[in-house]
């Protein structure tokens, strides 16, 4: 099933997506709302409004050997603001105080039920979804010693959509390619990853209480790609979906609602 979070007038929350009707059904029925809707009557939101954002940088083999790590190193955990998330079809912007912003595509994994110290093969009763996720970073603040929060936490710094999918029967085997304007920076599978979606979100609990809509950002592979002006980022995975967004300078960047 794919999940859209919509507003319809003062009411905000989760519809399943119509694809063939152009529609959504409310799954919360005590907002008095009608059950299905034309999507000409709602306003898609990014999916996901979370807590927070946690985020395993060098979870694909790949990509730690691209940076000279082994798999003993992995993963290193970040957060990123929930104001730096925006949806599909959103402008990522770029900040004025930066001069190379990169586009690093990723699983992203949406909490369904709280969850402390869960253990593997128990963490699929806690989640509600996957997503496309671009894990967008200021290449230019990664000195060595810089903390991770500058690079990562600019607003617009976290796309996630198109929705979220419900019905993932494997995400260990799920192909992921980026590309920007149509040219492939990324191609890589989820069978890299040193710790699988599972391990990595029962890895995460032990640290930090994962909440209801927190969202797991599970690694990127190696490649990434600087964007400019006007450059056009897709994420697609396999059986979840494609994420969609533009680069825009910050002066040119619609504000944020």
């Amino acid at each position: 099933m794919k999940v859209l979070r919509v507003r319809r007038g003062a009411a905000t929350f989760y519809a399943q997506l119509l694809l063939e009707e152009r529609a959504v059904r409310c799954l919360d029925r005590t907002l008095g709302v009608p059950e299905v809707l034309p999507l000409t009557e709602v306003s898609v939101l990014a999916p996901v409004a979370p807590s927070k954002v946690v985020c395993a940088q060098g979870n694909f083999r790949s990509r730690l050997e691209e940076i000279g790590r082994g798999p003993g190193d992995a993963p290193m955990l970040f957060l990123k603001p929930p104001t730096a998330v925006i949806g599909n079809g959103q402008s990522i912007m770029l900040p004025r105080a930066t001069s190379r912003v990169e586009a690093w595509g990723e699983l992203a994994m949406i909490l369904g039920r709280g969850c402390r110290n869960v253990a593997p093969e128990d963490v699929p009763r806690h989640l509600f979804g996957y997503s496309c996720a671009n894990d967008v970073t200021a290449g230019d603040f990664l000195a060595p010693g810089e903390p991770l929060g500058r690079a990562k936490g600019f607003d617009t710094f976290a796309p996630i959509g198109p929705w979220i999918e419900t019905a993932v029967a494997d995400p260990t085997q799920l192909w992921l390619r980026t590309t920007v304007n149509g040219a492939v920076i990324q191609e890589s599978s989820t069978g890299d990853m040193v710790l699988s979606p599972y391990a990595l979100v029962s890895f995460i609990s032990t640290i930090m209480t994962l909440l209801p809509g927190d969202v797991i950002l599970t690694g990127s592979p190696s490649g990434g790609g600087r964007l400019a002006p006007g450059d056009e980022v897709r994420v697609e995975i396999d059986a979840v979906g494609v994420l969609i967004n533009a680069a825009k300078a910050e002066e040119e960047a619609a504000p944020l609602q």
